[in-house]
């Protein structure tokens, strides 16, 4: 699959705060960008732009598949979203949560393919348990499930290895790295080993008007 994923003259303002502007970039197939900044720089902005759950105060973000440019409403459906502020549902179980958000999505949901992934993300033995027994890092867990269940052309991380242990972030990594061969990926971190991942790096220090 052609990914291509471009970014024009963004500029994001929260009342009178100058959040950022004159932001632009390009990624294509294969490619991660990885999004740094001091905290309050806009990376979870920037992010939330991107995967279509805020406006940007100008500018645009634009996806091409196979050519095509991709309708707004299809590029929501067309993004996997992590972010350790998600909420899940905590009295459903795992697979329901899953379910639930597939419906949301107005996809078809396949649960053998459901429950791959969650054995893949080390929840085998808890997924029809309530997620409110969940820990914070098996929560996480779940959010990456559910983000890849469609394997998506467009993979969001904001922190990605938020409430994560080492056998946790390392799973993430094999995410990504599946991510390549199928899409693009940004990366919102400041951790070292986390920036290493990118290809590509935006550092919002420099992109907020100071």
């Amino acid at each position: 699959m052609d990914v291509h994923l471009q970014a024009r003259n963004l500029r994001k303002e929260f009342g009178q705060r100058l959040v950022f502007r004159n932001l632009s970039f390009s990624v294509e197939v294969g490619n991660v960008i990885v999004v740094a900044g001091r905290n309050g720089a806009g990376k979870s902005t920037l992010l939330k732009i991107v995967a279509g759950l805020l406006t940007p105060t100008e500018g645009e973000v634009r996806l091409f598949v196979n050519g095509r440019k991709v309708s707004l409403e299809r590029e929501k459906h067309m993004i996997g979203f992590v972010a350790p502020y998600l909420q899940l549902y905590d009295e459903f179980t795992g697979i329901e949560n899953m379910e639930l958000g597939a419906k949301l999505r107005g996809k078809a949901f396949d649960r053998d393919r459901a429950e791959e992934l969650l054995r893949y993300v080390g929840l085998e033995s808890r997924f029809e348990d309530p997620v409110g027994t969940y820990s914070s890092g098996m929560k996480q867990r779940l959010k990456y499930a559910f983000a890849i269940l469609y394997s998506p052309p467009v993979l969001v991380l904001d922190e990605p290895s938020s409430n994560l242990d080492q056998e946790g972030t390392e799973i993430v990594r094999g995410i990504l790295l599946e991510q390549r061969s199928r899409g693009v990926a940004l990366i919102a971190t400041n951790e070292p080993g986390e920036k290493q991942l990118g290809d590509i790096l935006i550092d919002l220090d420099h992109k907020n008007g100071s």
